[in-house]
């Protein structure tokens, strides 16, 4: 899988790319914790 490759020495480390998936993995949280506020607020 994806996730469990070992770092690739020759990929040059690209901070803007790192800063993407942080706001892309903020954005999804957010969404996520949004949907659960909204079901909680739907049947409590």
């Amino acid at each position: 899988m994806y996730f469990f490759r070992k770092k690739d020495p020759n990929r040059p480390d690209n901070f803007n790319l790192r800063v993407m998936h942080i706001i892309n993995a903020t954005a999804i949280i957010i969404f996520l914790l949004a949907i659960l506020y909204k079901i909680v607020e739907r049947f409590f």
